[in-house]
């Protein structure tokens, strides 16, 4: 994964995780997250009621850390989404969608 700058770490209100997604403060919700939310339109207070467990503060400084490096943030997000493809298609190779609907119906009606 695209590493961002050290001031991350400094930013109290981001965190990395052990597998290198950038959360918001203290909680499970990504930057990816509210940035999209942010890029759709959604102010800081949608966002935070949307996501109860997101400060307002949190989403303002990750917006703000945002728009302060904002090269580095896209490259983080484009390399995410293209890993979060590439483990699309993994699974789908592994699981191949096409005809689940019947699948599950066959094994729903197995257990009855």
């Amino acid at each position: 994964m695209t590493t961002i700058p050290a001031p991350i770490i400094d930013t109290p209100s981001l965190r990395s995780d052990q597998d290198g997604a950038i959360r918001v403060g203290g909680t499970r919700v990504t930057l990816d997250i509210v940035l999209t939310e942010w890029q759709h339109g959604a102010t800081a207070e949608q966002i935070a009621q949307d996501y109860d467990s997101l400060s307002l503060s949190g989403i303002n400084a990750a917006v703000a850390y945002y728009l302060a490096h904002r090269r580095e943030v896209d490259a983080y997000l484009e390399q995410s989404q293209q890993q979060a493809e590439e483990a699309r298609r993994q699974d789908e190779a592994r699981f191949p969608p096409d005809g689940i609907r019947e699948r599950l119906l066959t094994r729903r009606t197995a257990q009855e």
